[in-house]
């Protein structure tokens, strides 16, 4: 196996561990931003089952991503770019999500600094994206 084989596979199987755990531990476990979501006494119940389906969604989508990309058996080129797509989806519905009538990126009761210029879930998003683009790229040069 090519050192760029094994540089894209280590950085899909990043970014499935960021996907298995990242929703996890940003809406119910790190206090300061599970106030903003799982701990918020604002959100009704039903926005609070939502943020949950979605972690628990998430860990499913990391697990099997994760999956694919260290399985030995079957095509390792087609395992990786499934594990990539796979662990692509919760990244790609962030903009998605953004783009629904009334949605907002964060709550305003919460003073939440951008990151380069870009609200924090889309900053995660666009680097999660880039990582796994990177992957891709370096796993169809290494062919």
């Amino acid at each position: 196996m090519s050192k760029r084989t094994v540089a894209a596979r280590a950085l899909v199987g990043l970014v499935g561990a960021m996907t298995a755990g990242g929703a996890l531990a940003a809406d119910a476990l790190v206090p300061e931003t599970a106030r903003r979501h799982l701990r918020n006494p604002r959100w009704p119940g039903h926005a609070k089952f939502h943020d949950a389906q979605y972690i628990v969604m998430s860990m499913l989508l990391g697990g099997y991503s994760l999956r694919l990309v260290t399985r030995r058996r079957g095509d390792p080129d087609r395992n990786l770019l499934a594990a990539a797509a796979i662990s692509s989806t919760p990244w790609l519905g962030m903009y998605g999500a953004a783009a629904f009538p009334g949605t907002e990126l964060v709550d305003e009761e919460f003073d939440t600094p951008k990151v380069l210029g870009l609200d924090p879930n889309i900053f995660v998003a666009t680097s999660c994206l880039a990582v796994l683009g990177t992957a891709v790229g370096l796993a169809r040069s290494a062919r």
